[in-house]
């Protein structure tokens, strides 16, 4: 990554635009077609674009609100996920009646529900390196919403392959980034983070929490870039990583340009591999360090069972007889932290069986880790693979 501090690049409208509006349209978008340089004919733009959304959950709710609400005339939602109570907090396009519904069908209702003659096409399935290419190419420009690192790096390689602009956001806790990748026209996501990272390198939302409006400020940010980028207008985030902190309110600008010793992108083979999902996952045999759900089940009763998540997960589901330590613990205290919870069922130098979980596996890895270099003999440590979620879902 090279840092620059060049004048942000302006681009040509990417689409023209429709002959006309109906009075009708024209009443609805009247504040846009007083601003000065969008007027009518950046509205007219609008209504003639194609935009691929990718993901209809955090991100993908304020985009989806924010593009449908300015007048994109044909909009593509794609996602494979269904809406559950704790998206609620944060993905405002789905309502308490969406529960257990398709995301895609949810955010359809929603953004019909804003403009009836919007043109919405839904596609119930993830993101992959075998329907990329094509929706890529199909749409004016793509926004993404994706929730993991393989995801986004298909959407960059999918992207510079099919020259199609690219909105690319993410959200962490308190934290949010926003960047626009156009091909031949600046760097692209990987000039930016050149590989992959592991896929548990960072926990995800339901690991790590997200603040709910952190969505809203991100999103916005997204489909601003992409209105930006249709009508032709200001300058878009294009070698530069917008940066936000929520909790301090900052606003700040990483400035990059395109690695010149980068090798382009030729075809998604590497993307495919970190894109690999086993629908079978549950029943995969598992890793040295973890322990599947079935063979849990069958020895129970033989092993010590440890949960590392907070007191408010466990109230709303836990495998019976486990005990209780905190992740933050064992960071702070290693093993004598779980041997003082596991107290009387460890004797020092007598053997053990220890499952340890959490809700889907990352931080019962992460517990195995730290504890893996001080662990006595005798004891073995694993993790519960795919935790408390496989655990629920084979009941």
């Amino acid at each position: 990554m090279t840092t620059v501090s060049t004048t942000p690049p302006s681009l040509p409208p990417l689409v023209d635009p429709v002959e006309s509006l109906s009075r009708t349209e024209l009443e609805r978008y009247s504040r846009h077609l007083s601003l000065p340089g969008f007027g009518l004919e950046g509205q007219r733009r609008l209504r003639a674009a194609s935009v691929l959304v990718n993901g209809a959950g955090g991100l993908g709710a304020p985009v989806l609100n924010y593009l449908a609400a300015a007048g994109v005339g044909s909009i593509t939602i794609i996602d494979d996920d269904t809406v559950e109570a704790s998206n609620l907090q944060r993905q405002i396009i789905h309502r308490d009646a969406d529960v257990g519904r398709q995301k895609v069908a949810s955010a359809a209702d929603a953004v019909h529900r804003l403009d009836p003659n919007l043109e919405v096409r839904t596609i119930e399935e993830r993101l992959s390196p075998e329907n990329a290419l094509g929706l890529f190419a199909e749409h004016d420009v793509v926004v993404d919403g994706a929730d993991n690192f393989a995801t986004r790096y298909l959407s960059n390689d999918a992207a510079e392959l099919t020259g199609t602009p690219l909105v690319w956001g993410t959200i962490f806790r308190f934290a949010g980034q926003v960047s626009t990748f156009v091909p031949g026209h600046g760097p692209m996501l990987r000039d930016l983070f050149p590989d992959i990272p592991e896929p548990d390198s960072v926990p995800n939302c339901a690991e790590g929490g997200v603040l709910g409006v952190l969505c809203g400020t991100v999103g916005s940010a997204m489909a601003t870039e992409a209105i930006k980028l249709i009508c032709g207008i200001g300058a878009p985030f294009i070698g530069r990583l917008l940066r936000y902190e929520a909790l301090t309110g900052e606003y700040t600008t990483l400035r990059f340009s395109p690695d010149p010793d980068r090798p382009p992108v030729t075809d998604l083979t590497e993307v495919a591999a970190a894109c690999v999902v086993d629908p079978n996952a549950g029943a995969a045999e598992p890793a040295p360090d973890e322990i599947d759900v079935a063979e849990l089940r069958s020895v129970h009763d033989d092993v010590l069972v440890v949960d590392v998540r907070e007191d408010w997960e466990r109230e709303l589901a836990s495998i019976p007889g486990s005990m209780h330590l905190p992740l933050g613990d064992i960071r702070a205290g290693g093993w004598q932290a779980l041997e003082s919870v596991i107290g009387d069922s460890y004797r020092a130098g007598s053997p053990v069986d220890i499952v340890i979980h959490c809700k889907s596996g990352a931080r019962s890895a992460e517990a195995i880790e730290m504890l893996s270099g001080s662990v006595p003999a005798g004891v073995r440590l694993r993790s519960l693979a795919g935790g408390i979620d496989a655990w629920a879902g084979q009941d």
